[in-house]
């Protein structure tokens, strides 16, 4: 994680010998590059994006090509900005265990983490130039050439990963230390590949040893939870099935390639174009105005702010990135813990997943046939009571908060700071109402926030500083490879899952419980946490959605109740740590080691666990106005 140092990002000796300062060098020049390239990548997908609603909206002449080539790009900016993420230590990880051991075990952990992530590195590379090499007989629809310009984004990142790895590596300054950890890499894999034999009449016993067993040692061990999903996947095909290791590349492509995805870095961009412009400073000043004299109110705020935004870029990640640069700041100098902000902003990614336009929402009702139009009038009211059991848990803990330091305003004045934090407090609104008229589609609505927030910040509140710019859009694109390589890494496992038959397994199961409706219910919420936790919301929804949606309505479930019960669910499943990907992703929008987060978390999960047997208890709060 970024900003938080360890023996990765800053070993006591560095080696000084001229093999040593020939490798820095070259990987400053590389780093450099790579860095300036995945920068220009994020803008350009800004000017595409951009100039796509402005033909489509205002002259009607809609650019056929600008979401082909869009899509094009952003693999190729995923890759780039994982391979620097990789360079700066930013790829998410767990490190309480690696925190809490002596120097020498913590120098093997810091360099297992390196030596696992080369390992998958090394092991897909070969295919990855195979995937690219058969995408060629692909030819694009628009742009009409041929998908092996995007699919050479796999093995060109991975192929910069191995300097880049080698040489944190050699940074660490530990060679005792990263041959223990590359002996136990290397014996890892052989050894798995040995026992392959073995394992394969397991059956799906293999599930519980690669996707519980691996998953849990390496992530717990401080390897990247990326590449903790890409290796137990890439164990479990390779040493328990048939199945052509291609297809492991394949499905990272796919994982990494919903343009809906595209969202993500233009809301962290457009994140940080408000913190720099001052528009960040003027809400909250005057929502610490209107709610700064409250013991916890930012917290409220941030609960209310989630439910606000969430939905309008179909995703989770990216309102996390439009909220937290906006109300963090504030919070912390008011002495909230880092630990706790990231908590609360993980739960009301939770809280928040069945607020329309939710891409959550639209998956259900394409697979398993239920009305949109229902899912969205359902979806506003639970989430409300969800977030009701959140602020209960924020009057607990801040119910002591000192408040004699915080100024409590006057009407007048909180009509002054209102007047200046208009065109700020604005910004959600329009970025709702272009994706309602119709303006913009989810994944473009950031671009008119981004051109909305410069004019902004040199017209009204004249603070722009153009030097900012470029480490802006690197922070961006390092940050959006971290967080799009995991999703890439756990539709791959999602996929792992499916063709082990469990999903077909879990459906006869279920159907089998006893206690009618209830009973279904009780076991679909047990379910889809667990579910959560490993597949992500939509790829799960598209699993299961197709087989568990008719037991629903056969066992005396309402559709729309039953979405509702499933999506909280599977969103208290995402958003819980260990295993959860969405944590880690709060984690990384907020700049907060993941660990900070673990001991205030649990009292917020209570809480929507509390908010869903509610949901669930009473299906008039997802039906009532149906």
């Amino acid at each position: 994680m970024a900003g938080h140092a360890t023996a990765l990002d800053a070993p006591a000796t560095l080696p000084q010998g001229g093999l040593a300062r020939l490798a820095f060098g070259f990987d400053r020049l590389l780093g450099g590059f790579v860095e300036a390239l995945a920068a220009a990548l994020v803008l350009a997908e800004i000017i595409i994006l951009g100039a796509g609603v402005t033909a489509r909206y205002v002259f009607h002449a809609p650019i056929i090509w600008s979401d082909e080539l869009a899509s094009i790009l952003f693999l190729w900016l995923s890759m780039l900005g994982a391979v620097v993420a990789l360079r700066r230590g930013e790829h998410m990880r767990m490190t309480g265990l690696v925190t809490r051991v002596g120097p020498q075990l913590r120098a093997v952990l810091e360099a297992l983490a390196l030596t696992a992530s080369l390992a998958f590195i090394l092991l897909v590379l070969h295919h990855a130039l195979e995937y690219a090499e058969e995408e060629a007989f692909i030819v694009t629809p628009a742009l009409e050439i041929a998908n092996s310009w995007r699919a050479a984004a796999l093995p060109v990142g991975f192929a910069l990963m191995v300097p880049v790895a080698l040489v944190r590596l050699l940074r660490l300054g530990q060679p005792m230390a990263v041959a223990v950890a590359a002996l136990l890499t290397a014996g890892t894999v052989i050894g798995f590949w040995l026992l392959g034999p073995t394992l394969k009449p397991l059956g799906q016993a293999n599930l519980l040893i690669f996707f519980v067993g691996l998953v849990a040692v390496n992530v717990f061990a401080g390897v990247p939870i990326a590449f903790s999903f890409a290796l137990a996947t890439f164990g479990y095909l390779a040493c328990t099935t048939s199945t052509p290791l291609l297809v492991v590349v394949g499905r990272l492509d796919e994982g990494m390639s919903h343009l809906i995805l595209l969202a993500v870095p233009l809301f962290v961009f457009l994140g940080a174009l408000i913190e720099m412009t001052g528009m960040a400073r003027a809400m909250i000043q005057f929502l610490a105005s209107l709610l700064g004299h409250v013991r916890g109110g930012l917290s409220y705020v941030l609960i209310g702010a989630m439910y606000l935004v969430s939905g309008i870029s179909g995703s989770k990640i990216a309102d996390m990135a439009a909220i937290a640069p906006v109300l963090f700041p504030e919070m912390r100098k008011r002495g909230a813990k880092p630990g706790d902000l990231v908590a609360l902003l993980s739960a009301t990614g939770a809280q928040t997943e069945t607020i329309p336009p939710s891409i959550v929402l639209i998956t259900i009702g394409s697979v398993t046939g239920v009305s949109i139009a229902a899912l969205f009038t359902g979806g506003m009211l639970p989430a409300v009571v969800l977030g009701l059991c959140l602020c209960v848990v924020v009057w607990w803990r801040y119910r002591r908060e000192d408040l004699s330091h915080v100024t409590r305003y006057s009407a007048g004045q909180i009509f002054r700071f209102a007047l200046v934090a208009l065109p700020a407090i604005a910004l959600p609104f329009i970025i709702r109402a272009a994706v309602v008229e119709g303006v913009a589609t989810a994944t473009e609505v950031s671009t008119i926030g981004i051109g909305y927030s410069v004019l902004m910040g040199l017209l009204v509140y004249r603070q722009f500083d153009w030097r900012r710019i470029g480490p802006m859009l690197a922070d961006t694109a390092s940050l959006t490879g971290a967080i799009i390589f995991i999703v890439g890494c756990a539709t791959a496992m999602a996929w792992g899952l499916t063709q082990s038959g469990f999903s077909q397994d879990l459906a006869r199961l279920m159907a089998a419980i006893p206690g009618g409706a209830w009973g279904f219910l009780a076991i679909s919420i047990l379910a889809f946490i667990i579910l959560g936790s490993v597949l992500e919301g939509i790829p799960a929804i598209v699993l299961f959605g197709p087989l568990l949606f008719p037991l629903a309505k056969s066992a005396g479930v309402h559709e729309v109740h039953y979405a509702m019960v499933v999506i909280f669910a599977m969103g208290i499943g995402l958003f819980a740590p260990p295993f959860g990907v969405g944590y880690y992703g709060a984690c990384a929008t907020s700049k907060v080691n993941p660990d900070e987060g673990l001991r205030y978390i649990w009292g917020y999960m209570a809480a929507l666990l509390v908010g869903l047997v509610i949901v669930a208890a009473v299906p008039w709060f997802s039906i009532g106005f149906l």
